[in-house]
């Protein structure tokens, strides 16, 4: 089966390669929403490459390019990037998955340090980022834990912003922004200015966004007849600023901000109802209420999250050293996170996250040709969940990590290689545990317990190595392999959780758990697994070719991860019901009988370990067919299987897509189309999902006012209203896509 995989891949590579003879060495027109990619530099990297000197697929988007994909989350904003996709928790909550690889494997970093919120535990937690203030969004696609920890094996997503002011400045810069989009009504206000002198710089930006419930085309639930117009619970609140400052000297800089975000935003799917009988008693006996009190008491009635976010970072530079070292860096965060689900107006669990990150590194100077960094990194994250409805214990994790980064020329080939040492220590409050214990025998009649549930702290070691080389073909065209061995320590949720986690409508269990029958009761019990879970191994494979010409440049990627004991959540087919556990077929049996349901039933899903193998293919090809025209197109495909020939759950199907653009000295236009296919290669009790086909548009007008420069914007989203549902969301069958928007805006640059 393998065979087949690789001579799909090498037929891929023959294909790239031979595009290189019909494009010449000459350096094709920039438009107004495009970047010279020659010039963008991965700033996550401390050796600062170019996108070009990278042995890994990285994609940049900057400029008017990334004012075009902003949206409410994450995921959404990046959605449309080769080899990336959304877990889609509808609007309010969106994640990156790259190439397959979400959660705990793709690390979000701000300004190249974690954002240290809660988005790696589950796909309701929205990340603590704001794409609006960003000037460039990174997207590592691949292994990168050698800089960045196991956290990072599956890629890296860093928002670049300015809020650690450095750059000299003559005047005062920024942008002032606001857009109306017709599908939630959102209204979204930005703001950013940067000032200073040869000295002394400066940094402030804010925003502000409110969005109701987004209109979806029919009905919200996959299998409903009546049109619902609205999705219920889909409502976004949330305000922000940053605040910086920063010093410089001659051979020095040093920067603080502090920044503090807060939203409200809905969970979809979950809306709450009270008993039909007692709201309609209510509603005639009380003639003497308004209309203000019932939308009161309408919101009360939501089911919603509350964020708040106080983020503090810090950094030092030293450059033109003498000695050993020619540069050295320092960087720290301190992050106090916390996300409150709210229902009735009360408070059910309060997740929170309070997060140090340090790193130091310095560059050397050449040794035979080599240059590189080496680098010290520390984490410390204290998470808690306190709340009836809390699923993960509290938890402490420690890690401390030696990195060395390093490169060389030779003629036209540089060569990349590094490694990573780090340590890990995870503790965990037992006392979760015992009232687990306490909740079974309340609702089980025993006075005593099978088995004490108590983990032992936990300790790994993981080693990464990472070999590449860049080879220049000719002057536009490279080709860049890079090889990677990976190691992951599994996070605290993957080992640990057990509880209802009532945003995914699942019961989550950890794999430091399993279900077990108990042949006297007849009954299913949670009990804890005795084997230890062992942390991921990745063996990464890429190749990547690239080339830039007169009229058209073109990126192909292929990739293969073979992962050793790959953590993944599976559909068990057991239900949890009314604190009983039971499997599906018994479920169904029961439909006929008469059955008392206090609780809804919730499937099972439980993180288990197997062997795995993730292959793909990226392609881009940017055509100008003249100044004013060209086509920019773009395609990937992820497969990913078990060793013993399942399917991986939740894998993100194929997909491609096109958008022509024309443009003139004042303005400019784009249509395109994005095809997503159906998704038939699914995992067990794993439904499939329709394919889709989403249409849209955009004009862009420039002007200048008083020698600023106006631009005046009108973007047109799934303009033929199509009901879209994304096959890696948790709630695909309750929450689709919106459906026809308007977006109307403007932004002033000075």
């Amino acid at each position: 089966m393998l065979s087949h995989h690789y001579s799909k891949l090498a037929s891929a590579t023959i294909i790239a390669l031979g595009f290189s003879s019909i494009v010449n060495a000459q350096t094709k027109p920039i438009q107004k929403d495009e970047q010279e990619i020659e010039k963008l530099i991965i700033t996550s990297n401390p050796l600062n490459p170019t996108i070009l000197e990278s042995t890994t697929p990285v994609s940049i988007i900057a400029g008017e390019n990334l004012e075009s994909r902003i949206a409410p989350t994450l995921g959404e904003t990046l959605k449309n990037v080769p080899g990336v996709h959304s877990t889609y928790f509808g609007p309010v909550s969106s994640s990156p998955i790259i190439r397959g690889l979400d959660g705990p494997r793709v690390k979000i970093l701000q300004n190249s340090l974690d954002a240290s919120d809660a988005s790696r535990v589950g796909p309701d937690h929205t990340v603590s980022t704001e794409s609006a203030n960003a000037t460039q969004i990174e997207v590592l696609r691949g292994p990168a834990t050698l800089l960045y920890g196991s956290g990072a094996i599956g890629g890296v997503v860093n928002i670049v912003d300015n809020r650690l002011p450095v750059q000299k400045r003559d005047e005062i810069e920024g942008k002032v922004s606001y857009l109306h989009d017709s599908v939630s009504s959102e209204d979204l206000f930005n703001l950013n200015v940067d000032g200073g002198n040869d000295t002394v710089m400066w940094h402030f930006d804010t925003f502000d966004r409110e969005t109701e419930n987004y209109s979806i085309p029919g009905s919200a639930e996959i299998d409903g007849t009546e049109d619902s117009g609205k999705l219920d619970n889909s409502f976004i609140d949330s305000n922000g600023f940053t605040a910086g400052l920063g010093w410089a000297s001659d051979n020095a800089n040093v920067a603080f901000s502090f920044g503090q975000l807060e939203s409200e935003y809905g969970i979809p799917g979950h809306s709450h109802e009270h008993e039909e009988d007692e709201h309609d008693e209510d509603h005639h006996d009380e003639d003497e209420h308004d209309e203000d009190e019932h939308e009161e008491e309408e919101h009360e009635e939501e089911v919603f999250a509350r964020l708040d976010q106080d983020r503090y970072q810090f950094l030092v530079d030293f450059h033109d050293l003498d000695g050993f070292f020619s540069e050295i860096k320092f960087r720290s965060a301190y992050t106090d996170y916390s996300h409150s689900e709210i229902e009735d107006g009360a408070v059910g669990t309060t997740f929170s996250n309070e997060s140090v990150e340090s790193r130091l590194w310095g560059k050397h100077r050449s040794i035979n040709g080599w240059e590189g960094v080496i680098g010290f990194n520390y984490t410390n994250s204290d998470f808690s969940a306190l709340g009836e409805e809390a699923f993960t214990p509290a938890s402490e994790s420690d890690s401390f990590a030696l990195f060395v980064l390093e490169e060389k020329h030779v003629d036209d080939l540089l060569f990349q290689m590094g490694f990573r040492y780090e340590k890990s220590d995870i503790s965990v409050d037992n006392s979760f545990f015992e009232s687990f214990a306490d909740e079974h025998e309340e609702e089980h009649g025993e006075d005593d317990h099978d088995e004490e549930i108590f983990f032992d702290d936990e300790s790994y070691s993981a080693l990464s190595l990472s070999a590449g080389v860049v080879w220049s073909i000719q002057d536009n065209a490279t080709l860049s392999f890079n090889y990677a061995r990976s190691e992951r320590a599994p996070s605290a949720a993957e080992i640990y959780s057990n509880g209802l986690h009532i945003a995914t409508g699942t019961y989550e269990l950890g794999a430091g758990f399993d279900i077990e029958l108990d042949d006297e009761e007849g009954e299913y019990h949670i009990v804890q697994n005795q084997q230890a879970v062992e942390k991921e191994v990745s063996n990464n494979l890429d190749l990547t070719y690239h080339l830039t010409g007169e009229n058209v440049e073109a990126t192909f990627s292929i990739f293969y991860n073979q992962i050793d004991n790959y953590l993944f959540q599976q559909n068990t087919g057991f239900a949890y019901e009314d604190g009983h556990i039971h499997s599906e077929e018994e479920g169904e049996e029961e439909l006929g009988e008469e059955h008392d349901h206090e609780h809804e039933e919730l499937a099972i899903y439980l993180f288990r370990q197997q062997d795995a193998d993730i292959y793909g293919f990226e392609a881009e090809i940017d055509w100008h067919f003249n100044d004013q025209i060209r086509l920019e197109t773009f395609a990937d495909i992820t497969k990913a299987e078990l060793t013993s020939g399942e399917n991986l759950p939740r894998i993100p199907p194929a997909r491609i897509g096109f958008g022509l653009h024309f443009e003139s000295d004042y303005w400019h236009a784009e249509v395109g189309a994005t095809y997503n296919a159906k998704q038939t290669d699914i995992a067990d009790y794993e439904t499939e999902t329709a394919g889709y086909t989403l249409v849209n548009a955009a004009f862009n007008y420039y002007t200048d006012v008083a020698d600023n420069e106006l631009v005046l914007f009108v973007r047109g989203n799934n303009l033929l209203d199509k009901e879209a549902r994304v096959h890696a969301s948790f709630i695909k069958d309750v929450a689709p896509l919106p459906g026809r928007s308007v977006v109307l805006g403007a932004r002033l640059n000075f």
